[in-house]
C-alpha cells in the first residue's frame, strides 16, 4: 500500500537532498518517509512497475505503484491515465483504492482520493488504515465532522493506531463540556512504555490542554512527547548551523545574481519561511484571487536545482554553479503540471534555504518570505509533531540556535536580494489582511479582491499542519502565545539571546 503521509501532509516531507538535508536519522522508520530516488532509479522501478501491472485484469495495487512512479517522474497525464484506466476495470481489493486515492490526492485530484479511500473502507470497513486516511482526506477537504467520525471509528477499531488520536484532536477547539483529555490521559498511563503512545498521545493531550487553557499542564504533555521523540532523533544542531553558514558564503551577489529567464518565471511565487509561521494562511489569501492555484509542498524546485548540480566542489558550490537555465527548465516542467494557471504558488516552508537559487534561475518569481517573532515561531513549532524535517524543534535549546543560524541566512538574504524578497511580517497579515493581501497582490502582478480574506470559503484542498485552521475565519490570537508559558521556555528564550536573536516581543 502507498501510505497516506498522515493527517492531512502536516510539513512531513523533508525537501532536502544529501548534504543539504537538513533532518536526521530515526530508528523509528515508521515515522519517517523514504530516501528520495534518482532519476535513474525512478526509471528502473518505472520498467518494474509497468511489467508488473501489465495485463491485469483487475483494478490492482500495481496501478497504484505505477501510477506513483510516473507521478514521481514529473509525468503527471501519464499517471493519471494510469489512474483512469485502472478504474475502468473489474473491482479490486481496498488496497488497490488506497493507492489509487494517494496519487490522486498528490494529482490534484481530491475529491477523486476522497471517494476512492471511502470506497476502502466500504471494502475492508475493519481495516483501520483505511479510516484514518479517509480521515485525512475530511480533514483536508474541510469535512471536519466527518474528519472526526473517521477518527472515532479508526480508534474503535485499532486503539493503538495513535495518529488518529492527534488528527482528532486538532480537528476543532476543544471545549469543557466535549474534549478527550481523560482518555488520553488514562491510555497515556496504560502505554507509558510505547514510544509511539507517548509521543502521539503526548501531543494530543497537550492541545486539548490548551484549548481548555490549562497552559501549565499542557507544556509539561508537550515537553514529555518532544523529548521522547528527541531521543529518537540522531541529530546535531552544529550540523544545520554549519550548513546554513555555508549556502549564505557559496551564494553571495554573484550567485544569485539573475540569470536570462528561461522559464516565464513571473507565473511562479515561493511562499517560504519557518513552518508553523503563516505560510499556509498567506497561501491560502493567495488562493483565494482569480487565476492562482497553488502546487502546495513540493520538492520540484530542490529536485530542479540538484538535477543540474554537476562538477567539482561540495554539494553547496555545485548547486550554486548549476546551469539556471537547465534548473529553470526542470522546475517549470515538474511545476506547470496540472489545471491551467495564471499563477502558481509553491509553498514549501524549506525553500528558504534556496531563495538564492531560485532569484538566479527564476528571476521573475515572486518570493514572499513570511516572518514571525522568534520566540512564538519557536514555540509554534516545539508544540508541533512533524513526522521528518525539522529535527531541530525537539529540544528548546537546539530551536534557539537553528532559529538564530536561519535568521542569519535570513539576513543574508534580504542583503544579496534586495527587493526580490518580500518579506510578510505575520503578525501585520493577521491585523490588516486586506491591506497587505493587497499590497502583495499588486506586487505579484494580480487582481486584488477582498473576498480572498475570507479564508473559510476557500474551497480548495489544504494538505498542511494548519488544515483545520484555515477552515476558520483569520484570527490573530496566535500572536503572544508563547507569554501563556514564559515560565517554562526560559532554555528557548536563553539560547536566542546567546545568539544575538533581537526579540521582539
Amino acid at each position: 500500500m502507498l501510505p497516506h503521509r498522515g493527517a492531512a501532509q502536516r510539513s512531513r516531507r523533508d525537501a532536502l537532498r544529501g548534504d543539504l538535508t537538513a533532518g536526521a536519522r530515526d530508528p523509528d522508520t515508521r515515522a519517517m518517509p523514504s530516501e528520495p530516488l534518482s532519476t535513474r532509479q525512478l526509471e528502473e522501478a518505472l520498467l518494474q512497475a509497468q511489467r508488473a501491472a501489465r495485463g491485469l485484469r483487475v483494478c490492482s495495487p500495481e496501478h497504484g505503484k505505477l501510477a506513483f512512479v510516473l507521478m514521481k517522474l514529473g509525468r503527471s497525464a501519464a499517471a493519471e491515465e494510469v489512474v483512469s484506466d485502472a478504474l475502468s476495470l473489474g473491482t479490486g481489493g481496498a488496497d488497490a483504492y488506497d493507492a489509487l486515492a494517494f496519487v490522486s490526492m498528490h494529482l490534484g485530484q481530491h475529491e477523486r482520493a476522497n471517494a476512492l479511500y471511502r470506497r476502502a473502507t466500504e471494502l475492508a470497513p475493519r481495516d483501520a488504515r483505511f479510516w484514518y486516511n479517509l480521515a485525512c482526506s475530511e480533514r483536508s477537504l474541510g469535512r471536519l465532522g466527518a474528519a472526526e467520525s473517521a477518527c472515532d471509528q479508526t480508534i474503535r477499531l485499532d486503539a493503538a493506531h495513535y495518529g488518529a488520536f492527534l488528527l482528532r484532536s486538532e480537528l476543532r477547539v476543544q471545549s469543557a463540556a466535549e474534549n478527550h483529555v481523560a482518555e488520553l490521559e488514562a491510555l497515556l498511563a496504560q502505554r507509558s512504555g510505547d514510544y509511539r503512545a507517548r509521543v502521539f498521545l503526548g501531543y494530543a493531550l497537550g492541545k486539548e490542554r490548551d484549548d481548555l487553557e490549562r497552559y501549565d499542564e499542557a507544556f509539561a504533555a508537550f515537553a514529555a512527547a518532544a523529548a521522547a521523540r528527541r531521543e529518537r532523533l540522531q541529530y546535531d544542531v552544529a550540523v544545520d548551523e554549519r550548513k546554513l553558514a555555508r549556502i549564505a558564503a557559496v551564494y553571495g551577489r554573484e550567485a544569485t545574481a539573475a540569470a536570462a529567464d528561461a522559464a516565464d518565471s513571473a507565473r511562479f511565487i515561493f511562499v517560504v519561511g519557518l513552518p508553523r509561521s503563516g505560510t499556509t494562511l498567506l497561501e491560502r489569501i493567495l488562493t483565494g484571487l482569480s487565476g492562482v492555484r497553488s502546487n502546495g509542498e513540493t520538492d520540484y524546485f530542490s529536485q530542479a536545482l540538484l538535477g543540474a548540480s554537476v562538477g567539482e566542489g561540495d554539494v553547496f558550490a555545485r548547486a550554486a554553479h548549476a546551469a539556471p537555465a537547465v534548473v529553470a527548465a526542470e522546475y517549470a516542467r515538474l511545476a506547470a503540471a496540472g489545471p491551467p494557471a495564471q499563477r502558481i504558488v509553491e509553498k514549501l516552508p524549506l525553500n528558504y534555504l534556496y531563495a538564492g537559487a531560485i532569484a538566479r534561475a527564476l528571476p521573475a518569481a515572486r518570493i514572499l518570505l513570511v516572518s514571525r517573532s522568534p520566540i512564538d515561531s519557536c514555540f509554534a513549532m516545539y508544540r508541533t509533531l512533524f513526522a521528518a524535517g525539522y529535527p531541530f524543534s525537539y529540544d528548546l535549546g537546539e530551536l534557539g540556535r537553528y532559529y538564530a543560524a536561519y535568521a542569519g541566512l535570513m539576513h543574508h538574504w534580504r542583503a544579496v536580494l534586495g527587493e526580490r524578497l518580500c518579506e510578510v511580517r505575520y503578525a501585520e497579515l493577521v491585523k490588516e489582511p486586506r491591506r497587505i493581501g493587497a499590497a502583495l497582490a499588486q506586487r505579484c502582478g494580480l487582481a486584488w479582491d477582498d473576498a480572498a480574506v475570507d479564508i473559510q470559503h476557500n474551497q480548495s484542498a489544504s494538505l498542511t499542519a494548519s488544515a483545520s485552521q484555515v477552515r476558520r475565519p483569520i484570527y490573530g490570537t496566535s500572536s503572544g502565545r508563547w507569554r501563556r508559558y514564559e515560565r517554562h521556555l526560559g532554555a528557548l528564550i536563553a539560547a536566542l539571546r546567546e545568539h544575538s536573536v533581537a526579540l521582539e516581543d
